[in-house]
């Protein structure tokens, strides 16, 4: 493992996985520090994300799991990560840190109990809420959320190292005023463009267009885009195209297997 942020797509389908490519998903790592010289860090956990996970690391290996929302597609795996963290083959020296949106313990929860007994969610998992401007350490990275528009909590985040390196993502999100500043000179924009077309008039957008993501990228000043959480009526080419006529820089596909160095 090198000290360079990087990031590498567990998948990135939407709103269901589809064959080879689960849903949202991210192991981000680096900030030269942790086991190995790194920070590991799940971004969105998606389904099918899990046992893409595995493919890198443990899951005791994880300095934390961050969600941007709970839409299904987002966090579904966090329910089969709750049964191996605490009754398969690892061993817990602590719970991981989970920060996610307000009410995610008891969502978990109340998937998860099965009888009188509230199923334990605090011991798998240290559960802390984001909210608008929420900062934290995890490891060697800091990680600043914000609210951004989806018609329901939802954040994005900004990842930094100590020597400079920032991944900006913006979970599902609306073009928006948070998104644009939590992404201001970015190294990498990871942008949702899971919309083929704008919504009709007087309906509220809660997804970028490609040619959205591009201006998002360029009104910020992101020196690289990456475009993820296609919508089953995009192809990626034709998404790659659109974004790139809104935005001058490199632009590439989240593709799933793919690992992206942000620095």
């Amino acid at each position: 493992m090198t000290d360079d942020l990087r990031f590498t797509v567990l998948g990135s389908a939407s709103p269901y996985p589809r064959a080879g490519n689960p849903c949202s998903g991210y192991l981000v790592e680096g900030g030269g520090r942790g086991e190995g010289g790194g920070t590991r860090l799940w971004m969105d956990a998606g389904s099918g994300t899990l046992g893409a996970l595995r493919e890198h690391i443990r899951l005791d290996q994880l300095d934390g799991i961050w969600i941007s929302h709970l839409h299904a597609d987002h966090c579904a795996d966090l329910l089969t990560a709750y049964y191996g963290l605490l009754y398969a083959d690892v061993e817990l020296a602590a719970p991981v840190p989970l920060l996610a949106p307000p009410g995610i313990a008891d969502r978990l929860a109340g998937f998860l109990t099965n009888g009188p007994r509230r199923s334990p969610v605090e011991d798998a998992f240290r559960v802390v809420e984001l909210h608008d401007r929420h900062r934290a350490r995890i490891g060697g990275l800091t990680l600043t959320s914000r609210a951004v528009s989806h018609g329901m909590p939802a954040f994005g985040v900004r990842v930094e190292t100590e020597d400079g390196a920032c991944l900006a993502y913006s979970g599902d999100s609306a073009p928006c005023e948070a998104l644009t500043e939590l992404a201001d000179d970015c190294t990498v924009l990871l942008c949702e463009a899971d919309s083929a077309q704008a919504p009709q008039a007087g309906t509220e957008a809660v997804h970028h267009t490609p040619e959205e993501a591009g201006t998002t990228a360029a009104t910020a000043g992101a020196h690289r885009l990456v475009v993820t959480h296609l919508g089953p009526f995009l192809e990626p080419a034709a998404a790659l195209d659109r974004a790139a006529a809104r935005y001058e820089g490199p632009v590439k596909y989240a593709a799933p297997g793919r690992t992206f160095v942000v620095a």
